[in-house]
């Protein structure tokens, strides 16, 4: 007979006291930490531990007895089962602070280097709506917040098109109104879920990997440019013209309208092509000039091209890395994981020359292209594994760099590109990063032949944990 697993603990009157990692908050109980979402420290709850591990818990809460002094209500009526924008009940000026503390957190714990005062973060000017891209997905199996009907009445739609339940592949949250992306992203989303439920199309069913509709992505440009990408599993042709036709009508303010047929088991669509429909297959983003008195730079955003998500902060995190970068005119500049090049085309004018390095051959086409639109000619662009393309040989054909600008993905620099900067010897590096704690292992490196000089924090995404930063490096 199976041993019963013995039930996990709940704790009652326990005090949230930190802001951790993932959204979730800290508590402690004796010597381990418990990780609780959805709420805030000040808070006082119960918590049913849901899973155990060796030095922490994870839990829920399941009882209020107070809250924070700090509480706000929270804008949007879909938190607490949306894992999107999780410090939604946490003012700004807090948020703000726990993000300051992350960065402070991850440079002491992890990389334990030597530091200036790190500089007060850079907020946001918007606190919502402050997307230019989402991408939503349509289920057959939405998560029903109400309690169920009652037996003998007919069974709801189960249709939803929205976001990802946290830790449910097959399970969509039909979201109602989304706070993070200006209007009419909202009402497109809301009228092609209802057009496709009236004509009867079928939703995406990940389990078995049938249903006609799968995603939809809303770009949008502070020139007013819009666009719509519509995915589904089959060419299904009077389907998709009638989808589409449908859009066109519906809202002819979008300036770039194209389908993906995916029939793979994942997501990802980056590998496959897209099919214009309507309008151009790319919009057009504008950012002012780093340097005073150019013209605004202009960038072509195809439908799989990355751009910053928030356009605003991107403009305020570039220059902030164009002053730690410290250009003069005769540097050589290199820009590693460039993607679409908007770093290396936003420094250009500062520098001699530069080089932009990038895995993604699609998008160094696109850093390229955003060379030429902004009439710029001293950029040079290669695509290929970092590893292997940063070599000596890679030197000597396109000069010694002055300054390094990295901007890695989240799992940071692989040892060897570190080592091989190490080699190059520039007299700067400018490390940004989405992550924190990656940035500080990979400083804690570099700085056997470096200093730090200045560390910057930089709020892109309001409403969540995620931080972005800046770490300048100079030669010792």
């Amino acid at each position: 007979m199976a041993r019963r697993r013995k039930p996990f603990p709940l704790f009652e009157n326990v005090e949230i006291i930190d802001a951790g990692s993932e959204g979730k908050a800290v508590a402690r109980i004796d010597d381990k930490v418990i990780f609780v979402p959805f709420v805030m420290p000040g808070d006082i709850i119960d918590i049913q531990v849901t899973k155990k591990k060796k030095s922490f818990y994870e839990g829920k809460a399941m009882k209020f007895h107070k809250l924070s002094e700090d509480r706000v209500e929270a804008s949007c009526k879909h938190f607490g089962l949306c894992g999107g924008c999780k410090w939604q009940h946490m003012p700004y000026e807090k948020q703000l602070f726990y993000k300051q503390k992350q960065v402070v957190d991850n440079v002491e714990r992890i990389g334990k280097f030597p530091y200036p005062s790190i500089q007060p973060i850079i907020g946001s000017e918007k606190q919502f709506y402050y997307r230019n891209k989402l991408e939503f997905t349509f289920s057959d199996r939405k998560w029903f917040t109400e309690a169920p009907k009652k037996e003998g009445e007919k069974n709801p739609n189960a249709n939803g098109l929205g976001f990802h339940l946290p830790g449910m592949f097959d399970r969509i949250l039909d979201i109602d109104h989304c706070w993070l992306q200006e209007s009419p992203s909202n009402e497109i989303r809301l009228a092609l879920r209802d057009y496709a439920t009236e004509k009867g199309y079928t939703f995406y069913n990940a389990r078995n990997w049938e249903g006609l509709m799968r995603n939809v992505v809303v770009r949008s440009s502070s020139t007013g440019e819009l666009m719509v990408i519509v995915i589904v599993l089959k060419n299904e042709k009077e389907a998709i013209q009638d989808i589409m036709s449908y859009l066109e009508s519906k809202f002819p303010q979008i300036t770039s309208l194209m389908y993906v047929v995916n029939e793979k088991k994942n997501d990802s669509y980056s590998d496959l092509p897209v099919q214009l429909f309507k309008g151009n297959p790319f919009i057009m983003e504008n950012m002012k000039a780093g340097v005073e008195g150019e013209e605004d730079l202009k960038f072509k955003i195809g439908p799989v091209s990355f751009y910053q998500t928030n356009s605003a902060q991107a403009y305020n995190l570039y220059k902030k890395a164009l002053e730690c970068a410290k250009l003069k005119k005769e540097d050589t500049v290199y820009d590693l994981y460039t993607g679409t090049g908007t770093i290396a085309n936003f420094v250009a004018r500062s520098a001699k020359k530069v080089v932009g390095i990038e895995y993604i051959p699609e998008a160094i086409e696109d850093a390229k292209e955003n060379s030429k639109i902004n009439n710029i000619d001293n950029t040079v662009f290669y695509a290929g594994d970092m590893v292997k393309v940063l070599n000596d040989e890679f030197i000597t054909a396109n000069g010694k760099p002055d300054v390094i600008i990295t901007d890695p993905p989240r799992a940071g620099m692989h040892e060897k590109v570190v080592r091989q900067i190490m080699r190059v010897n520039p007299e700067r590096i400018v490390y940004i990063s989405c992550n924190p704690a990656t940035q500080a292992r990979d400083v804690a490196l570099l700085t056997e032949k470096y200093e730090v000089e200045e560390i910057q924090p930089v709020d892109m995404f309001p409403q969540t944990h995620h931080v972005e930063n800046i770490i300048s490096l100079i030669r010792k």
